[in-house]
C-alpha cells in the first residue's frame, strides 16, 4: 500500500495574526522531515499556551528557523511531483500555508487536501482510539510537525487494516 503524503503545521497560536512556525512532512515511504520557520518582523502574534504545547520559543525560531522563501521552495521541491498532500486540520493548515506562500512571493506547486477525504467510515470509527494507542505504543512526541505528520500517516495505515480496507 502506498501511503499518502501528510503535511502538518505548528503555529504561533490560533486565530487572527497566527502564523506557521514549523512545517513537517511524512513522505509516502514513511520518512519524515520538518523545518522551523523564521518569523517575519510583522508576524508578532505569540500565544504562550501554544508554546507550551509545541515547546518551540520565538527566540529559537529567530535563531534556527529557515527563511519563509526557503521553506516555500523546499515544500514545492518535495511536493511538486506528487501534486498533493493531506492534512488533518485542513482549515488551519491551509490558511497558514497560504500565508507562508504569500509572503514567499510564490505559488504552491501542489494542493493541500483534507485527510478526511481518504478515510472510510470504518477508519473514522476507530481513528481517535487508534491514534492514541500509537502515541503510547511508539512514544511519539506530539505537537512537532514531522512527528505529527508521521503519526497521522501511521494512524491512516493502521485504521485501514482495522477497518478491513487494506
Amino acid at each position: 500500500m502506498t501511503l499518502p503524503t501528510l503535511l502538518d503545521i505548528e503555529a504561533s497560536g490560533f486565530g487572527r495574526g497566527s502564523y506557521p512556525i514549523e512545517v513537517g512532512l511524512a513522505r509516502p515511504d514513511g520518512s519524515t522531515c520538518a523545518f522551523l520557520v523564521q518569523p517575519l518582523p510583522e508576524w508578532s502574534h505569540w500565544d504562550p499556551k501554544a508554546e507550551l504545547l509545541h515547546g518551540i520559543s520565538r527566540g529559537r525560531l529567530e535563531r534556527e528557523g529557515y527563511p519563509v522563501r526557503q521553506v516555500a521552495h523546499w515544500l514545492n521541491d518535495e511536493l511538486a511531483d506528487l501534486g498533493i498532500a493531506y492534512s488533518d486540520s485542513w482549515g488551519y493548515d491551509n490558511s497558514w500555508l497560504s500565508l507562508l506562500f504569500h509572503h514567499a512571493g510564490t505559488l504552491p506547486a501542489f494542493r493541500l487536501e483534507a485527510l478526511r477525504m481518504l478515510l472510510s467510515e470504518g477508519q473514522l470509527a476507530v481513528w481517535s482510539t487508534t491514534k492514541e494507542a500509537l502515541v503510547r505504543e511508539l512514544g511519539i512526541h506530539r505537537h512537532r510537525a514531522g512527528d505529527d505528520a508521521r503519526l497521522l500517516q501511521l494512524t491512516y495505515q493502521r485504521t485501514r487494516e482495522l477497518a478491513g480496507d487494506a
